[in-house]
C-alpha cells in the first residue's frame, strides 16, 4: 500500500539519526538496509511515496548522514536518469527540483562534475517550461554551489538564455535571483555582461518582470561595493547583510553587533 511506504519514508530520518548515535552497535545498518530503500523510493510509481522519499533524502543530506560514496554512486545516478531528456515529464520535474535543493548540501566537486552538466542541459529544455522555471528560480543557489569559475564558464551563458526566454515567468525568476548570480561573478563580468543584461530586464515588455527587476536593483547594485569597506556580504540563508564599519562599532552612535539585514529579492518573492 502506498500509504505504508509513505509512512515508512517519514520514519527513515529519525531511525538514521538513532543508528548514527549508536554506530558502534550498528556500524553498517543504515548503509546496508535503509539507504537502498530511500534510493528505490525515488522512482516509486506513487507520487506521494516519491515525495516522501525526496523529503527524507534532503533531511539525511542536511544531517550529513549520507556517505559521499553513496551520494556519488547511488543518489546522483538515479537523479541523472530521472532528469534525462527521454524521462517521464513528472519524474523529470521532480528530479530537477531535488537536484537544485541538494546542490547546497553537497561538495563543490560533486556538484560541478556530476550535476552541473545536467543542470545546464535542463536550462535549455524546450519541452517543459516547468523545468526551465525551476532552473531559473534556483540559479543563484547553483552558482553559489559551484563558485566563480564554473559560474562564468558554464552558467552565465545559460543565464542569458533564461533571461530572454519567451515565457515571462522565466525572466521574472531570473530578475529575482539576479543579485545572487552577480555576487558569484568577478567585477569585470558584473560590469561588462550582467549590467547590460539587467538593463534588458528593467526594460522588459512584461510589467511583472520589470517590477521584479526594480525590486532587485538595490541588491544588484550592492554587489558592486567593496565588501571590506562597505561591509556587505551574503549570509548562508541568501540574505544580504550589512556589517557596521569598524570605526562605528566603537563609537556611541552605533551599538556593537548591531547588524542591518536586507533580504534579497529572491527571498522576498
Amino acid at each position: 500500500e502506498p500509504t505504508v511506504r509513505t509512512e515508512l519514508m517519514e520514519q527513515i530520518p529519525p531511525i538514521a539519526i538513532f543508528l548514527q548515535e549508536s554506530r558502534p552497535k550498528f556500524p553498517t545498518a543504515f548503509f546496508e538496509y535503509l539507504m537502498p530503500i530511500v534510493v528505490r523510493y525515488l522512482t516509486d510509481v506513487n507520487n506521494q511515496v516519491r515525495k516522501a522519499g525526496q523529503e527524507a533524502l534532503l533531511i539525511l543530506l542536511e544531517q550529513d548522514l549520507v556517505a559521499q560514496s553513496d551520494i556519488e554512486n547511488k543518489v546522483c545516478p538515479i537523479l541523472l536518469d530521472l532528469s534525462a531528456p527521454d524521462s517521464d515529464d513528472e519524474y523529470k520535474v521532480e528530479a530537477v527540483n531535488i537536484i537544485c535543493k541538494m546542490a547546497s548540501m553537497l561538495s563543490r566537486t560533486t556538484v560541478e562534475h556530476m550535476l552541473l552538466p545536467r543542470f545546464c542541459e535542463l536550462c535549455s529544455d524546450g519541452k517543459l517550461f516547468q523545468v526551465r522555471k525551476i532552473c531559473a528560480a534556483n540559479f543563484g543557489d547553483i552558482c553559489n554551489a559551484v563558485g566563480q569559475e564554473a559560474t562564468e564558464r558554464l552558467l552565465i551563458p545559460k543565464f542569458f538564455e533564461l533571461c530572454s526566454d519567451s515565457v515571462w515567468g522565466m525572466r521574472k525568476a531570473c530578475a529575482e535571483c539576479f543579485m545572487a548570480v552577480s555576487y558569484t561573478t568577478s567585477p569585470e563580468v558584473r560590469r561588462s555582461k550582467l549590467s547590460p543584461l539587467f538593463i534588458s530586464l528593467i526594460s522588459d515588455t512584461c510589467r511583472w518582470v520589470r517590477q521584479a527587476a526594480f525590486q532587485s536593483l538595490g541588491p544588484f547594485i550592492s554587489t558592486f561595493a567593496n565588501p571590506s569597506s562597505a561591509g556587505l556580504y551574503i549570509r548562508e540563508d541568501g540574505t544580504l547583510s550589512i556589517r557596521p564599519p569598524a570605526q562605528d562599532v566603537n563609537s556611541n552612535s552605533c551599538p556593537p553587533n548591531n547588524n542591518i539585514t536586507v533580504s534579497s529579492s529572491a527571498n522576498a518573492a
